[in-house]
Protein backbone atom coordinates (compact mmCIF):
# COMPACT_ATOMS: atom_id res chain seq x y z
CA UNK A 1 0.00 0.00 0.00
CA UNK A 2 3.04 2.67 0.82
CA UNK A 3 4.40 1.85 -2.77
CA UNK A 4 0.95 2.50 -4.66
CA UNK A 5 0.61 5.83 -2.52
CA UNK A 6 4.23 6.80 -3.74
CA UNK A 7 3.86 5.35 -7.11
CA UNK A 8 0.41 7.41 -7.34
CA UNK A 9 1.96 10.42 -6.62
CA UNK A 10 4.90 10.11 -8.82
CA UNK A 11 2.65 8.82 -11.83
CA UNK A 12 0.06 10.87 -11.45
CA UNK A 13 1.75 14.37 -9.74
CA UNK A 14 -1.06 16.69 -8.16
CA UNK A 15 -0.63 20.30 -9.39
CA UNK A 16 3.02 19.70 -11.28
CA UNK A 17 3.19 22.76 -13.50
CA UNK A 18 -0.54 24.66 -12.24
CA UNK A 19 0.50 28.18 -11.89
CA UNK A 20 -2.54 29.65 -9.67
CA UNK A 21 -3.57 33.22 -9.97
CA UNK A 22 -2.43 35.54 -7.81
CA UNK A 23 0.08 32.47 -6.19
CA UNK A 24 3.40 33.47 -4.32
CA UNK A 25 6.32 31.13 -4.95
CA UNK A 26 8.43 28.83 -1.92
CA UNK A 27 11.46 27.21 -2.59
CA UNK A 28 13.72 24.52 -1.10
CA UNK A 29 16.60 22.88 -2.14
CA UNK A 30 19.19 23.69 -4.85
CA UNK A 31 22.85 22.63 -5.69
CA UNK A 32 23.87 21.83 -2.18
CA UNK A 33 21.47 18.49 -2.40
CA UNK A 34 20.43 18.18 -6.59
CA UNK A 35 17.15 18.29 -5.20
CA UNK A 36 14.95 21.47 -5.88
CA UNK A 37 11.23 21.95 -5.03
CA UNK A 38 9.05 24.57 -6.26
CA UNK A 39 5.43 25.68 -4.56
CA UNK A 40 2.67 27.81 -5.37
CA UNK A 41 -0.01 29.12 -3.25
CA UNK A 42 -2.60 31.15 -3.73
CA UNK A 43 -5.45 31.73 -0.48
CA UNK A 44 -8.41 34.11 -0.23
CA UNK A 45 -7.10 35.31 3.32
CA UNK A 46 -8.69 32.09 4.77
CA UNK A 47 -8.60 29.16 2.67
CA UNK A 48 -5.68 28.18 0.26
CA UNK A 49 -7.74 28.31 -2.80
CA UNK A 50 -4.96 26.37 -5.55
CA UNK A 51 -2.01 24.91 -5.05
CA UNK A 52 1.00 23.85 -7.67
CA UNK A 53 4.24 23.13 -8.11
CA UNK A 54 7.36 22.15 -9.98
CA UNK A 55 10.52 20.11 -8.82
CA UNK A 56 13.87 18.45 -10.04
CA UNK A 57 16.10 15.85 -8.80
CA UNK A 58 14.86 12.06 -7.62
CA UNK A 59 11.47 10.99 -8.15
CA UNK A 60 10.97 11.23 -4.37
CA UNK A 61 10.75 15.14 -4.75
CA UNK A 62 8.16 15.45 -7.14
CA UNK A 63 6.02 12.84 -5.18
CA UNK A 64 6.61 15.07 -1.47
CA UNK A 65 5.77 17.98 -3.52
CA UNK A 66 2.94 16.22 -5.00
CA UNK A 67 1.32 15.35 -2.18
CA UNK A 68 2.00 18.57 -0.34
CA UNK A 69 -0.17 20.08 -3.02
CA UNK A 70 -2.70 17.75 -1.93
CA UNK A 71 -2.61 18.01 1.18
CA UNK A 72 -3.77 21.84 1.94
CA UNK A 73 -5.74 22.49 -1.95
CA UNK A 74 -8.91 23.86 -0.50
CA UNK A 75 -7.86 23.63 3.33
CA UNK A 76 -7.78 26.66 5.49
CA UNK A 77 -4.86 28.52 5.58
CA UNK A 78 -4.25 27.16 9.75
CA UNK A 79 -4.78 23.55 8.30
CA UNK A 80 -2.17 23.89 5.69
CA UNK A 81 -0.01 25.61 8.60
CA UNK A 82 0.09 22.07 10.11
CA UNK A 83 1.09 20.18 7.56
CA UNK A 84 5.18 19.20 8.12
CA UNK A 85 7.08 16.69 7.02
CA UNK A 86 6.04 13.46 8.54
CA UNK A 87 2.57 14.83 7.16
CA UNK A 88 3.64 14.42 3.58
CA UNK A 89 5.70 11.41 4.35
CA UNK A 90 2.19 9.68 5.62
CA UNK A 91 0.54 11.05 2.42
CA UNK A 92 3.24 8.86 0.37
CA UNK A 93 2.67 5.59 2.86
CA UNK A 94 5.93 6.36 4.74
CA UNK A 95 8.66 7.26 2.89
CA UNK A 96 11.77 5.50 3.89
CA UNK A 97 15.11 7.22 5.71
CA UNK A 98 16.81 7.61 2.35
CA UNK A 99 13.64 9.68 1.04
CA UNK A 100 12.79 11.70 3.95
CA UNK A 101 14.85 14.21 3.03
CA UNK A 102 12.13 15.39 0.24
CA UNK A 103 9.42 15.62 2.60
CA UNK A 104 11.62 18.02 4.25
CA UNK A 105 11.96 19.82 1.23
CA UNK A 106 8.65 20.11 0.70
CA UNK A 107 7.37 21.42 3.92
CA UNK A 108 10.33 24.15 3.41
CA UNK A 109 9.22 25.10 0.37
CA UNK A 110 5.22 25.14 1.28
CA UNK A 111 6.15 26.50 4.39
CA UNK A 112 7.78 29.69 2.72
CA UNK A 113 4.97 29.83 0.12
CA UNK A 114 1.94 29.77 2.98
CA UNK A 115 4.26 32.45 4.46
CA UNK A 116 4.43 34.76 1.37
CA UNK A 117 0.98 34.36 0.76
CA UNK A 118 -0.56 35.24 4.63
CA UNK A 119 1.24 37.92 4.20
CA UNK A 120 0.22 39.67 1.34
CA UNK A 121 -3.56 38.83 2.55
CA UNK A 122 -5.08 42.19 3.43
CA UNK A 123 -6.12 42.30 7.02
CA UNK A 124 -9.00 40.43 8.55
CA UNK A 125 -12.02 43.01 9.12
CA UNK A 126 -11.75 42.12 12.59
CA UNK A 127 -9.85 40.27 14.62
CA UNK A 128 -10.91 37.33 16.73
CA UNK A 129 -10.46 37.90 20.82
CA UNK A 130 -9.87 33.92 21.85
CA UNK A 131 -7.02 34.05 18.48
CA UNK A 132 -3.32 34.76 19.20
CA UNK A 133 -0.41 34.80 17.28
CA UNK A 134 2.48 33.23 19.16
CA UNK A 135 6.38 34.74 17.82
CA UNK A 136 8.14 31.36 18.17
CA UNK A 137 12.00 31.68 17.87
CA UNK A 138 13.05 27.79 18.48
CA UNK A 139 14.00 28.49 21.86
CA UNK A 140 12.93 27.43 25.14
CA UNK A 141 11.19 30.87 26.37
CA UNK A 142 8.72 31.09 23.16
CA UNK A 143 7.90 27.54 23.23
CA UNK A 144 6.56 27.80 26.50
CA UNK A 145 4.57 30.90 25.73
CA UNK A 146 3.27 29.16 23.13
CA UNK A 147 2.17 26.02 25.28
CA UNK A 148 1.10 28.12 28.10
CA UNK A 149 -1.17 29.91 25.58
CA UNK A 150 -2.50 26.57 24.36
CA UNK A 151 -3.30 25.52 27.75
CA UNK A 152 -4.78 28.25 28.34
CA UNK A 153 -7.57 27.58 25.74
CA UNK A 154 -6.78 30.05 23.42
CA UNK A 155 -6.63 29.25 19.78
CA UNK A 156 -2.85 29.54 18.85
CA UNK A 157 -0.85 30.45 15.41
CA UNK A 158 2.88 30.13 15.38
CA UNK A 159 4.79 32.30 13.22
CA UNK A 160 8.73 32.78 12.86
CA UNK A 161 10.62 35.50 11.16
CA UNK A 162 13.86 34.55 9.28
CA UNK A 163 16.05 37.46 9.28
CA UNK A 164 19.52 36.50 8.36
CA UNK A 165 21.04 33.97 6.34
CA UNK A 166 24.95 33.98 6.04
CA UNK A 167 27.40 30.89 5.46
CA UNK A 168 29.43 31.95 8.62
CA UNK A 169 26.34 32.03 10.56
CA UNK A 170 26.12 29.29 13.64
CA UNK A 171 22.39 28.25 13.45
CA UNK A 172 22.21 26.71 16.93
CA UNK A 173 23.20 29.87 18.61
CA UNK A 174 21.09 31.90 16.11
CA UNK A 175 17.71 32.77 16.72
CA UNK A 176 16.61 33.99 13.27
CA UNK A 177 18.37 31.63 10.54
CA UNK A 178 17.12 28.93 8.34
CA UNK A 179 17.71 26.33 10.49
CA UNK A 180 15.65 28.25 13.97
CA UNK A 181 12.89 28.58 11.68
CA UNK A 182 12.63 24.60 11.38
CA UNK A 183 13.56 24.28 15.06
CA UNK A 184 10.31 26.40 15.55
CA UNK A 185 8.13 24.88 13.25
CA UNK A 186 9.03 21.48 14.95
CA UNK A 187 8.30 22.68 17.78
CA UNK A 188 4.91 23.76 16.93
CA UNK A 189 3.81 21.19 14.65
CA UNK A 190 4.71 18.72 17.77
CA UNK A 191 2.28 21.02 19.75
CA UNK A 192 -0.41 20.43 17.33
CA UNK A 193 -0.13 24.42 16.57
CA UNK A 194 0.07 25.64 12.83
CA UNK A 195 3.46 27.74 11.98
CA UNK A 196 4.07 30.20 9.93
CA UNK A 197 7.43 31.11 8.31
CA UNK A 198 8.12 34.80 7.19
CA UNK A 199 10.94 36.27 5.24
CA UNK A 200 12.21 39.80 6.54
CA UNK A 201 15.73 39.35 5.39
CA UNK A 202 15.93 42.55 3.04
CA UNK A 203 14.22 44.83 5.84
CA UNK A 204 16.15 43.40 8.39
CA UNK A 205 19.32 44.15 6.32
CA UNK A 206 17.82 47.78 5.48
CA UNK A 207 16.70 48.50 8.98
CA UNK A 208 19.14 46.88 11.55
CA UNK A 209 22.28 45.77 9.37
CA UNK A 210 22.76 48.46 7.55
CA UNK A 211 22.38 51.01 10.66
CA UNK A 212 24.71 48.83 12.71
CA UNK A 213 27.56 49.34 9.92
CA UNK A 214 26.77 52.64 9.13
CA UNK A 215 27.16 53.37 13.28
CA UNK A 216 30.44 51.51 12.93
CA UNK A 217 31.70 53.74 10.40
CA UNK A 218 30.52 57.00 12.56
CA UNK A 219 32.36 56.38 15.54
CA UNK A 220 29.14 54.92 17.44
CA UNK A 221 28.27 51.51 19.03
CA UNK A 222 24.35 51.01 17.87
CA UNK A 223 22.38 48.36 19.50
CA UNK A 224 20.78 46.55 16.98
CA UNK A 225 18.53 44.14 19.02
CA UNK A 226 16.54 47.66 20.29
CA UNK A 227 16.09 48.91 16.70
CA UNK A 228 14.78 45.07 14.78
CA UNK A 229 12.58 44.91 18.05
CA UNK A 230 11.50 48.55 17.75
CA UNK A 231 11.18 48.82 13.52
CA UNK A 232 10.65 45.69 12.02
CA UNK A 233 10.42 42.51 13.94
CA UNK A 234 7.84 43.30 16.36
CA UNK A 235 5.53 45.37 13.89
CA UNK A 236 5.88 42.76 11.26
CA UNK A 237 4.32 40.30 13.11
CA UNK A 238 1.53 42.34 14.74
CA UNK A 239 0.39 43.24 10.81
CA UNK A 240 0.87 40.03 10.57
CA UNK A 241 -1.42 39.34 13.83
CA UNK A 242 -4.52 41.48 11.67
CA UNK A 243 -4.21 38.69 8.62
CA UNK A 244 -4.73 35.47 10.69
CA UNK A 245 -7.54 38.02 12.56
CA UNK A 246 -5.11 37.76 16.62
CA UNK A 247 -6.12 40.15 18.92
CA UNK A 248 -3.01 39.93 20.43
CA UNK A 249 0.78 39.07 19.64
CA UNK A 250 2.66 36.62 22.33
CA UNK A 251 6.68 37.01 22.44
CA UNK A 252 8.44 35.06 25.25
CA UNK A 253 10.36 37.92 26.61
CA UNK A 254 11.16 38.73 30.09
CA UNK A 255 8.67 41.49 30.70
CA UNK A 256 5.33 42.58 31.53
CA UNK A 257 2.86 46.09 30.55
CA UNK A 258 1.18 48.17 33.31
CA UNK A 259 -0.62 51.39 31.65
CA UNK A 260 -0.34 50.40 28.25
CA UNK A 261 3.31 51.12 28.50
CA UNK A 262 6.35 48.10 29.31
CA UNK A 263 7.23 47.67 32.33
CA UNK A 264 10.46 44.66 33.90
CA UNK A 265 9.96 41.19 33.95
CA UNK A 266 10.24 40.49 38.02
CA UNK A 267 13.22 37.58 36.83
CA UNK A 268 16.53 41.06 37.20
CA UNK A 269 18.37 38.61 35.47
CA UNK A 270 16.55 37.91 32.09
CA UNK A 271 14.52 41.08 32.40
CA UNK A 272 14.13 42.29 28.61
CA UNK A 273 12.42 45.48 28.84
CA UNK A 274 15.61 47.73 27.78
CA UNK A 275 15.53 45.50 24.70
CA UNK A 276 11.73 46.41 24.06
CA UNK A 277 12.09 50.09 24.77
CA UNK A 278 11.80 51.30 21.38
CA UNK A 279 8.31 49.92 20.93
CA UNK A 280 5.71 52.46 20.58
CA UNK A 281 2.73 52.20 23.23
CA UNK A 282 0.32 51.50 20.02
CA UNK A 283 2.02 48.68 19.48
CA UNK A 284 2.16 47.60 23.02
CA UNK A 285 -1.30 47.57 23.12
CA UNK A 286 -1.32 44.37 21.06
CA UNK A 287 1.28 42.41 22.86
CA UNK A 288 1.34 39.80 25.55
CA UNK A 289 4.03 38.38 27.82
CA UNK A 290 3.36 35.66 29.51
CA UNK A 291 6.60 34.75 30.63
CA UNK A 292 6.99 38.08 32.65
CA UNK A 293 6.25 37.49 35.85
CA UNK A 294 8.30 34.02 35.58
CA UNK A 295 11.83 33.29 35.94
CA UNK A 296 14.33 31.40 33.93
CA UNK A 297 14.63 28.41 35.81
CA UNK A 298 10.50 28.18 36.14
CA UNK A 299 10.37 28.29 32.50
CA UNK A 300 12.88 25.33 31.99
CA UNK A 301 10.56 23.18 34.72
CA UNK A 302 7.80 24.23 32.52
CA UNK A 303 9.29 23.12 29.46
CA UNK A 304 10.60 20.04 30.78
CA UNK A 305 7.13 19.25 32.30
CA UNK A 306 5.69 19.64 28.71
CA UNK A 307 8.11 17.50 27.04
CA UNK A 308 9.47 20.29 24.85
CA UNK A 309 11.97 19.42 22.59
CA UNK A 310 14.13 22.38 23.05
CA UNK A 311 13.81 22.22 26.78
CA UNK A 312 17.45 22.36 27.17
CA UNK A 313 18.34 23.92 23.99
CA UNK A 314 21.21 26.83 25.43
CA UNK A 315 20.51 30.68 24.93
CA UNK A 316 20.97 32.51 21.64
CA UNK A 317 23.34 34.83 21.46
CA UNK A 318 22.12 38.76 21.73
CA UNK A 319 23.16 39.50 18.14
CA UNK A 320 22.36 37.05 15.91
CA UNK A 321 23.52 37.75 13.00
CA UNK A 322 26.82 37.60 14.41
CA UNK A 323 26.54 34.07 15.83
CA UNK A 324 29.14 32.23 14.45
CA UNK A 325 31.76 35.30 13.96
CA UNK A 326 32.78 37.80 15.82
CA UNK A 327 32.22 41.53 15.20
CA UNK A 328 35.35 42.31 13.40
CA UNK A 329 35.30 39.91 10.70
CA UNK A 330 31.09 40.88 10.44
CA UNK A 331 32.15 44.68 9.88
CA UNK A 332 35.11 43.79 7.42
CA UNK A 333 32.37 41.01 5.38
CA UNK A 334 29.46 43.18 5.19
CA UNK A 335 30.48 46.76 5.98
CA UNK A 336 34.00 46.78 3.98
CA UNK A 337 35.44 47.94 7.20
CA UNK A 338 38.36 46.21 6.48
CA UNK A 339 41.77 46.31 9.29
CA UNK A 340 43.02 49.64 9.16
CA UNK A 341 46.39 50.18 11.78
CA UNK A 342 45.93 53.43 13.73
CA UNK A 343 47.56 55.19 17.16
CA UNK A 344 46.02 54.27 20.52
CA UNK A 345 46.88 57.63 21.98
CA UNK A 346 46.18 59.29 25.92
CA UNK A 347 43.87 61.93 26.27
CA UNK A 348 47.23 64.65 26.34
CA UNK A 349 48.12 62.89 23.10
CA UNK A 350 51.20 60.28 23.54
CA UNK A 351 51.01 57.49 21.61
CA UNK A 352 51.06 53.91 24.10
CA UNK A 353 50.21 51.18 20.93
CA UNK A 354 48.74 50.93 18.14
CA UNK A 355 44.95 49.26 16.49
CA UNK A 356 43.83 47.56 13.70
CA UNK A 357 40.89 49.93 13.08
CA UNK A 358 39.13 52.37 14.96
CA UNK A 359 35.66 50.61 14.18
CA UNK A 360 36.81 48.07 15.85
CA UNK A 361 36.64 49.51 19.56
CA UNK A 362 33.70 51.05 21.59
CA UNK A 363 33.74 53.95 24.69
CA UNK A 364 34.34 51.41 27.89
CA UNK A 365 36.36 48.81 26.71
CA UNK A 366 39.23 47.28 28.64
CA UNK A 367 39.83 44.44 26.47
CA UNK A 368 42.16 43.38 23.08
CA UNK A 369 43.76 46.66 23.47
CA UNK A 370 47.14 44.85 23.79
CA UNK A 371 48.65 47.72 25.58
CA UNK A 372 50.48 44.76 27.67
CA UNK A 373 51.80 46.10 31.19
CA UNK A 374 50.87 48.83 33.40
CA UNK A 375 48.00 50.56 34.36
CA UNK A 376 44.84 49.25 33.30
CA UNK A 377 43.65 51.29 30.83
CA UNK A 378 39.84 51.82 29.08
CA UNK A 379 38.75 53.25 25.72
CA UNK A 380 37.56 56.86 25.84
CA UNK A 381 36.66 57.94 22.42
CA UNK A 382 37.44 56.60 19.29
CA UNK A 383 37.86 58.86 16.01
CA UNK A 384 37.09 57.51 12.62
CA UNK A 385 38.62 60.01 10.72
CA UNK A 386 41.72 60.04 12.58
CA UNK A 387 41.58 56.56 13.16
CA UNK A 388 42.74 56.91 16.60
CA UNK A 389 41.54 54.98 19.73
CA UNK A 390 42.25 57.69 22.52
CA UNK A 391 42.64 55.81 26.46
CA UNK A 392 42.64 56.77 29.74
CA UNK A 393 41.96 55.54 33.44
CA UNK A 394 38.71 54.67 34.44
CA UNK A 395 38.18 57.97 35.91
CA UNK A 396 38.31 59.34 32.44
CA UNK A 397 34.92 57.91 31.50
CA UNK A 398 32.82 59.17 34.48
CA UNK A 399 30.26 61.64 33.39
CA UNK A 400 27.14 63.35 35.14
CA UNK A 401 25.95 64.68 32.02
CA UNK A 402 24.44 62.63 28.55
CA UNK A 403 23.36 64.33 25.61
CA UNK A 404 20.74 62.55 23.91
CA UNK A 405 19.41 62.16 20.16
CA UNK A 406 16.22 60.72 19.04
CA UNK A 407 14.15 61.35 22.37
CA UNK A 408 10.85 59.65 22.23
CA UNK A 409 8.62 60.01 25.76
CA UNK A 410 5.38 58.46 26.55
CA UNK A 411 4.72 60.69 29.33
CA UNK A 412 6.30 64.25 30.56
CA UNK A 413 9.72 64.38 30.89
CA UNK A 414 8.96 65.07 34.88
CA UNK A 415 8.43 61.40 34.73
CA UNK A 416 11.78 60.80 33.98
CA UNK A 417 13.71 59.21 37.34
CA UNK A 418 16.20 57.08 36.50
CA UNK A 419 17.64 55.95 33.29
CA UNK A 420 19.75 52.65 32.45
CA UNK A 421 22.76 53.76 29.90
CA UNK A 422 23.82 49.87 28.77
CA UNK A 423 21.44 46.51 28.93
CA UNK A 424 23.06 45.00 31.76
CA UNK A 425 23.68 48.38 33.80
CA UNK A 426 22.15 48.93 36.70
CA UNK A 427 19.10 52.04 36.59
CA UNK A 428 20.47 55.64 37.70
CA UNK A 429 18.47 58.21 39.40
CA UNK A 430 18.46 61.40 36.87
CA UNK A 431 16.94 64.60 35.72
CA UNK A 432 16.06 64.97 32.10
CA UNK A 433 16.30 68.51 30.77
CA UNK A 434 15.29 68.37 26.41
CA UNK A 435 17.75 65.95 25.61
CA UNK A 436 20.57 66.27 28.72
CA UNK A 437 20.16 63.53 31.32
CA UNK A 438 21.77 65.39 34.49
CA UNK A 439 22.37 61.78 36.22
CA UNK A 440 22.52 61.73 40.22
CA UNK A 441 26.33 59.86 40.47
CA UNK A 442 28.79 59.68 37.66
CA UNK A 443 28.00 57.02 35.00
CA UNK A 444 31.29 55.25 33.39
CA UNK A 445 31.24 54.29 29.87
CA UNK A 446 28.44 55.81 28.43
CA UNK A 447 29.00 54.73 24.36
CA UNK A 448 27.72 56.95 21.72
CA UNK A 449 24.96 55.02 19.73
CA UNK A 450 23.76 52.90 22.34
CA UNK A 451 20.30 53.86 23.42
CA UNK A 452 18.91 55.20 27.26
CA UNK A 453 15.83 53.41 28.69
CA UNK A 454 13.83 56.38 30.53
CA UNK A 455 12.12 54.60 33.54
CA UNK A 456 9.64 55.85 36.35
CA UNK A 457 10.59 53.13 38.99
CA UNK A 458 10.63 49.76 36.84
CA UNK A 459 8.52 51.14 34.02
CA UNK A 460 9.58 52.38 30.45
CA UNK A 461 8.75 56.27 30.02
CA UNK A 462 10.78 56.58 27.03
CA UNK A 463 13.86 56.37 24.96
CA UNK A 464 16.93 58.53 23.38
CA UNK A 465 20.27 57.83 21.68
CA UNK A 466 23.16 58.70 23.52
CA UNK A 467 25.68 61.48 21.61
CA UNK A 468 27.87 61.28 24.67
CA UNK A 469 29.21 63.05 27.65
CA UNK A 470 26.91 66.64 27.41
Amino acid sequence: MADERFAEHLQHPTGIGVHPPDSHLGIAGGAACGDMIRIRIATDGITVTGAGFEASGCGAATAAASAAVLLVEGESIFDAARVDAAAISAELGELSPGKFHAADLAADALATALGHAVVAAPPRPENDPGRVLVALSGGVDSAVAAVMEAQDGRDVVCVTLELWRSPENDADRSCCSASAVRIARSVAHRAGLPHLTVDLRDQFRAGVVEPYLEGHRAGATPNPCIACNGNVRIDAMVELADRVGAASLVTGHYAQLEGGLLRAGIDPAKDQSYMLAGLAPSTLERLRFPLGELTKPQVRELALEAGISVAKRPESQDLCFLAGTGKRAFLERHGGLDDAPGAIVTSDGAVVGTHHGAHNFTVGQRRGLGLGGGPVRYVIATDPVANTVTVGEAEELLTSTVELTAVALHRSMADVRSVRLRYHSRDIACRLDGTTLHLDEPFAGVAPGQSACLLDGDVVVGTGTIVGPA
